[in-house]
C-alpha cells in the first residue's frame, strides 16, 4: 500500500465533504479552461512575434523558451507558499501573473520590444506553473480512491482551452493594426481576471502543523524508485510535447502555410491534450499508472513518425493530435505515480520538486528547438524526439523490475506497508 492511499496521517486536517470536493474540483476544472487559453495564445503566437521582433531569426522561439523558464522558477517558490499559506494565495497571485503577462505583451508588441516581450512570457509562465498545481490540489479535495479520477477531471478543463485560446487570438490578432496580436494579448489579460473570480471560490484546508513540519526529506523521498520513474516520464512527456509544440506552428509558417492553419492545428492539439482526461483516471485506475504512461510514449513516438512523413497540412495536424494525447497519458499517469510516492504532509514539498525538475528540463527542449529549427529544419527536430521517448520506456521497466524485487510486506520506498 503506497502512503498516498493509506489515508490521513494523525494530526492532518480532515478531508473536506464531498459536496465541498465536488464544487472545487468543477471550480478548478473551470479555471483550468480559462488559464490553459492563456498558455495557448503564447504558443501560438510567441514564436510569431519573437521572429516579428527579434534582432536574429534564432531567437523567434527565445520568448516561449522564456515562458517555460518562468514555469520551472515559480514551482519551488509556489510550494512554499502553498505549505505557509494554502493553495488558494497561490492560485490569486500565478492569475495576477497571468494579467501581467498579457498587459505587458500587449505593450511590448506596440512599442516594438523583443526583450519587454520575453518579460511577460516570463510572467505567462509562472501563471502556468501555478495552474499546472490544480491537478494536486484537486486530488487533496477527495478520497484516495478517487484521486486519478479528480485529477483527471480538472485537466479535462483543457478541453476548452483549446477552443478559447486559438479562437481568441483569430478573432482578435487584427482588432489593432497595425500592431499585429496586441489585442489578442489584452484580451488574455481579461480572460485571466475572470480565472480569478472562479478561484476565489475554492475551499482547501489551510496547512497544518505536519505540513509545515514536511515529514521525511526530500533525499529519501525522491530515492524511491517509482519517484524517480514518475519525475523521468513526467520530463519526457512534458519536454516532448514542449519540444515539437514551440516549433510546429513556426514550422508551418516556414512551409508556407496560413496563420489560421497553424491556429487550427494547435487548437487541436490542444482539445487532444486534455480531451482524453475525461477517461485518463478510470484507465489508470483500470490498468495502473505505468502502462498508462507507457501508452503515452508510443503515441508521443507515433506522433514524430507521422511529422516525418510529410510537411502538409494534414500531417501537421496529425503530428500535433497524437503528440496532444501521447503527452495526456504520459503526464497525467505520471502525476498519478507522484500521488503513490508520498505521505499526506509531505505532498507540498513533493509535488513542486516534481514540477521543478520536469518543468526545468523542458526549458532545455524549448531553448533548443528553435535553434535546431532555424539550422537543421523540422525533420532533425523529430528524429531528436525518438531518444527520449527511449529514455522513459526504459525507465519504465527499470522501476518495474525493481519494485517487483522488494519483499511483499513493503511499499515502494521499502517500508511495511501496514497503514501507519
Amino acid at each position: 500500500m503506497s502512503h498516498a492511499a493509506a489515508g490521513p496521517a494523525p494530526g492532518l486536517a480532515p478531508a473536506l465533504p464531498a459536496r465541498s470536493g465536488t464544487g472545487n474540483v468543477l471550480r478548478l476544472a473551470v479555471a483550468q479552461a480559462l488559464a490553459g487559453a492563456n498558455a495557448t495564445v503564447v504558443y501560438a503566437t510567441g514564436a510569431i512575434v519573437g521572429s516579428m521582433l527579434a534582432p536574429s531569426p534564432v531567437l523567434a522561439t527565445l520568448p516561449i523558451s522564456i515562458f517555460v523558464v518562468g514555469m520551472a522558477a515559480f514551482t519551488l517558490p509556489a510550494g512554499a507558499i502553498a505549505r505557509r499559506h494554502g493553495r488558494r494565495a497561490v492560485f490569486l497571485a500565478g492569475t495576477a501573473c497571468g494579467v501581467l503577462v498579457g498587459l505587458l505583451s500587449a505593450f511590448a508588441i506596440v512599442l516594438g520590444s523583443f526583450w519587454l516581450f520575453s518579460v511577460g512570457t516570463f510572467f505567462g509562465g509562472a501563471y502556468a506553473a501555478v495552474v499546472l498545481s490544480f491537478r494536486f490540489a484537486a486530488a487533496d479535495c477527495v478520497a484516495p480512491e478517487r484521486r486519478p479520477r479528480a485529477l483527471s477531471a480538472v485537466m479535462a478543463g483543457g478541453v476548452f482551452a483549446g477552443v478559447i485560446g486559438p479562437q481568441l487570438v483569430t478573432h482578435t490578432m487584427n482588432l489593432w493594426p497595425p500592431h499585429l496580436f496586441a489585442a489578442t494579448y489584452l484580451a488574455q489579460a481579461a480572460v485571466a481576471a475572470v480565472s480569478a473570480l472562479v478561484l476565489l471560490g475554492v475551499r482547501l484546508p489551510m496547512p497544518t502543523a505536519q505540513e509545515l513540519a514536511g515529514g521525511r526529506p526530500l533525499g529519501v523521498i525522491a530515492g524511491q524508485p517509482r519517484f524517480i520513474t514518475a519525475v523521468i516520464c513526467g520530463v519526457v512527456s512534458y519536454l516532448l510535447m514542449n519540444f515539437l509544440m514551440t516549433s510546429a506552428p513556426l514550422a508551418m509558417h516556414l512551409c508556407g502555410l496560413s496563420q489560421e492553419d497553424a491556429n487550427l492545428g494547435l487548437q487541436w492539439h490542444v482539445i487532444a491534450m486534455y480531451g482524453p482526461s475525461f477517461f485518463t483516471g478510470r484507465l489508470i485506475t483500470r490498468f495502473g499508472a505505468p502502462r498508462v504512461v507507457a501508452a503515452g510514449l508510443a503515441l508521443t513516438a507515433a506522433a514524430a513518425a507521422v511529422g516525418l512523413a510529410g510537411v502538409d497540412v494534414a500531417h501537421f495536424w496529425i503530428t500535433l493530435i497524437l503528440l496532444g494525447v501521447g503527452w495526456n497519458f504520459g503526464f497525467v499517469g505520471a502525476s498519478a505515480l507522484v500521488l503513490e510516492c508520498h505521505r499526506p504532509e509531505e505532498r507540498a514539498r513533493v509535488q513542486s520538486l516534481n514540477d521543478f525538475v520536469v518543468f526545468g528540463t523542458m526549458a532545455v527542449g524549448s531553448f533548443s528547438s528553435g535553434g535546431l529549427l532555424s539550422r537543421y529544419g523540422w525533420d532533425v527536430v523529430l528524429w531528436i524526439s525518438f531518444l527520449p521517448v527511449l529514455v522513459a520506456g526504459g525507465a519504465l521497466v527499470w522501476a518495474a523490475l525493481r519494485i517487483s524485487g522488494l519483499r511483499p510486506a513493503t511499499d515502494i520506498a521499502g517500508r511495511p506497508s501496514a497503514p501507519r
